[in-house]
This record gives structure tokens, sequence and C-alpha cells, in this order.
């Protein structure tokens, strides 16, 4: 067994959502509980088929977004494992209860725009996910101060009254 890590290659700003299903009709079902979810939402699915042909199956509305998912899902090639990567504008938050709720979908390992590192487990066999490393270590501990920005923030843009 080696153990190898991808990175995933993106624009800064870009969220993209990464998890494992188990059957090729999870690119359809997935599909349509993201443009349930989100009236209007721009993004592009790639799903790493395990079996028969072992296709990077894809879907999406974005066409960069789609290009997006289909070259981060072939890099990590792990089987039946999924790429969603969303326009400007939208947001994991807004998909990931539908998502979970798509029967094939057996986890998601992280939901983010930060800069993300896949840890794999490649044998003779094929690939397997072992974990994320999502954005940066801490560097601190808030304080009063950071707290009353994050709340404000959170205000600003939508999320709080």
């Amino acid at each position: 067994m080696q153990l190898k890590i991808v990175t995933i290659e993106k624009p800064d700003e870009t969220n993209f959502i990464l998890g494992q299903a188990h059957f090729i009709k999870s690119v359809e079902d997935m599909h349509e509980a993201l443009v349930a979810s989100v009236p209007g939402i721009r993004f592009g699915l790639a799903f790493c088929e395990a079996s028969g042909k072992c296709l990077v199956r894809w879907s999406g509305t974005d066409h960069a977004m789609i290009e997006l998912a289909k070259k981060n899902a072939a890099a990590i090639g792990a089987g039946h494992s999924f790429m969603i990567f969303l326009g400007l504008g939208f947001f994991p938050l807004n998909v990931l209860n539908a998502l979970k709720l798509v029967p094939e979908v057996c986890r998601i390992f992280c939901a983010t725009a930060n800069p993300a590192e896949v840890v794999l487990a490649e044998t003779g066999t094929g690939r397997g996910i072992l974990g994320v490393i999502d954005g940066f270590s801490p560097r601190g501990i808030e304080d009063d101060h950071e707290i009353q920005e994050r709340r404000d923030f959170l205000r600003q843009i939508g999320y709080k009254q």
C-alpha cells in the first residue's frame, strides 16, 4: 500500500464538496438534489465509477465547474468518490442536507473553499480516500474582539439577524 496526496486544483474562492456514493445513478440523483435545492445553481459534478467501465461520470450546469470536477475527480481516482464544484455565489451550506438525503451518498469528506489536499491509500486494486486536509492549522484562540467580528460578519452576509 502507498499513501498519496492529491492537491485540489481550483480558483481560491471556489467552493467544492468531496464525498463518496455507491451507484452509477448517483450522478443523476445528486444533480436533481442540487437543482431542486437552489434554483439557478451553477455547478459541476464528477463521480468515479468503481466497477464496470470504471469511468469518471459527470453532469452539471456550468461548463467551467464541470471541467474542474472532471479534472480533480480523475486526479483523485478513488472508487465511488464524487466532486461537486459550485459556481461563484453558491455555497455548500445550501445543498449539503439535500445531498446527504440522496440514498446513494455514503459520506461527505469535506465542503470548503479552502486550499485542500486529499490523503489517499493506493493498493493493487485501486484507491481509497483516508481523509482530507482542509485549510490551515489554527493560529490561536479567538478573543472577545474576534467573537464580535464573527457575529458582525454573519449578520453582514445575511445569515443572522
